[in-house]
């Protein structure tokens, strides 16, 4: 998790996530899942409504479902549904096996940034405590 995601592009912001995933130690070859990020995004953006965007791939470079979550100050063009610039990112990397987690983390996502309330929460938060804090708040 971060907060004041340091990016101004799109190429930037998905750059910046695919670091924190391979810091954490969750990505065995950052070249492979940055290109099954970008093939994702080639297809269709990722930028969703709200000021959300969550990219995502398939490659062998992870074991199993992995994601981070990001808050940017500045709001990042990333080709949204509602052609709004994007705040609140949430990257997730699985094997190209194992698509049911996948889906099932996507349409989770989805449905937990509905709210108004918790998008910003989110924004408000200052710490990665406080992100996660905000994230899991009822």
């Amino acid at each position: 998790m971060a907060v004041g995601l340091k990016a101004a592009t799109k190429a930037e912001a998905i750059e910046r996530l695919l670091e924190l995933l391979v810091a954490g130690g969750k990505v065995s070859d950052a070249n492979a899942a940055r290109e099954a990020v970008l093939a994702r995004e080639r297809k269709m953006s990722t930028g969703m409504k709200n000021g959300i965007a969550i990219p995502h791939g398939k490659t062998d470079a992870v074991d199993g479902l992995v994601a981070c979550l990001a808050i940017s100050e500045e709001p990042i063009d990333f080709e949204s549904l509602d052609g709004l610039p994007s705040r609140i990112f949430i990257m997730t990397l699985s094997p190209p096996s194992k698509t049911g987690p996948h889906l099932q983390f996507l349409a989770e996502v989805s449905q937990l940034f509905k709210s108004p309330d918790r998008r910003q929460a989110l924004l408000d938060a200052r710490t990665p405590e406080a992100l996660l804090e905000a994230l899991y708040a009822r």
